[in-house]
């Protein structure tokens, strides 16, 4: 790694890096694709983590790795298209969805499942279009480090939400 940049991506062809940074056609939609890339990761998230009822131990390990395959992406498209987090790359979204629902599980049982994964999706487009709670001050690290951990503290901030939501929940009625 040579000032925040990874060096195994250079070796691939642009058009790879392209088409993995914006998760295939899914970031080259007119319209919101941020919100594409977040849904496409709703759905890795129901189908991969959710369909196998994984913990959430399971959800942080595999993710590690998808964090650091997104950092080195995203940094590298960055460099090949001369943009700073362009809005059509999406692979950040992607990745970090599992991350809302870690724990989702152990949240309110008469809560079902799908209004669940919706809440969770609905809170991360908020936390990652508004960036409050200093989210912002994250897209000024350096290469993909900045695409990625913006969109991290997005999903942790939504899954502290949907705890806390489920906490108040299970208080009051």
């Amino acid at each position: 790694m040579i000032q925040g940049k990874f060096l195994w991506p250079r070796f691939l062809p642009t058009a790879w890096v392209v088409s993995l940074a914006t998760v295939g056609p899914v970031g080259r939609v007119r319209r919101a694709p941020g919100t594409a890339g977040a849904f496409a990761g709703l759905l890795y998230f129901t189908v991969f983590f959710a369909g196998l009822n994984l913990s959430g131990w399971a959800v942080v390990l595999w993710t590690l790795p998808m964090l650091y395959l997104a950092v080195a992406i995203c940094g590298e498209a960055e460099f090949r298209l001369g943009q700073r987090d362009p809005g059509f790359v999406v692979l950040d979204e992607f990745v970090v969805m599992p991350l809302c629902f870690i724990g989702w599980q152990v949240l309110p049982s008469d809560w079902p499942r799908w209004a669940i994964f919706i809440a969770g999706f609905g809170l991360f487009r908020l936390f990652d279009i508004a960036k409050p709670l200093g989210i912002s001050r994250l897209q000024d690290l350096p290469g993909g480090w900045g695409v990625v951990a913006d969109d991290v503290a997005a999903a942790l901030a939504s899954c502290a939400v949907l705890h806390a939501a489920g906490l108040a929940w299970a208080f009051w009625v």
